[in-house]
């Protein structure tokens, strides 16, 4: 087995062993307001649960060189923003938002994907999700190296959650009918696959 110290890689090495090792990954499409009113759309799949109790998922925003994403800024000015479950009907559209756009550039318009105004909070969401969740900001942080932050690490509190009504029964959803799809590394995602279950230990 081999033994790799990751303060002697490069950034990307150590990006590549973890986009390839921490899988699949799920993904959060994410909408924003810019203080412009322009509005910005990107998936994450550096995306999961913090909390049920309130309920409190993370995103973890990569810089480029140290500049804050549009996304990741968009979110500490305005302190609000949706997560979309990603899954195989909308995942090409939503493959065409992490294009590299100006902040005056709307994403959801390039995509051709729908807004949809939210109930708590101003910022809209798309419609082509089957699953959708306003948050407001609960925590920001900056994290990485000693000379520029790498990262901006998001905690978001879901404020309320929008499902569609074929997918949800008794408090429950249905994980064939989303149909959500992960990340692996490079271009590749994967689907749901075989479901089994194993009782947990009392």
């Amino acid at each position: 087995m081999l033994s790799i110290d990751p303060s002697k890689n490069t950034e990307r090495e150590n990006y590549k062993f973890l986009i390839g090792s921490i899988v699949p990954r799920p993904i959060a499409f994410v909408t924003t307001l810019s203080g412009k009113g322009i509005l910005n759309g990107a998936p994450f799949s550096y995306f999961n649960i913090v909390s049920s109790n309130p309920p409190m998922i993370s995103l973890a925003i990569q810089r480029s060189r140290g500049r804050q994403k549009d996304t990741a800024r968009n979110i500490i000015e305005s302190k609000e923003f949706v997560v979309h479950i990603v899954d195989e009907n909308n995942v090409e559209k939503i493959n065409q938002t992490a294009a590299s756009l100006p902040p005056n550039q709307s994403e959801i318009e390039l995509a051709k994907l729908t807004p949809v105004e939210s109930v708590k909070i101003s910022v809209p969401g798309v419609s082509e999700a089957k699953i959708r969740m306003e948050c407001t900001l609960e925590h920001s942080l900056e994290l990485g190296g000693t000379d520029t932050p790498g990262c901006d690490l998001i905690i978001g509190k879901i404020v309320q959650f929008h499902i569609e009504e074929d997918i949800y029964e008794k408090g429950r959803i249905d994980p064939i009918g989303l149909g959500a799809v992960s990340r692996l590394a490079g271009t590749n995602y994967a689907k749901i696959g075989e479901i089994f279950s194993i009782e947990r230990p009392k």
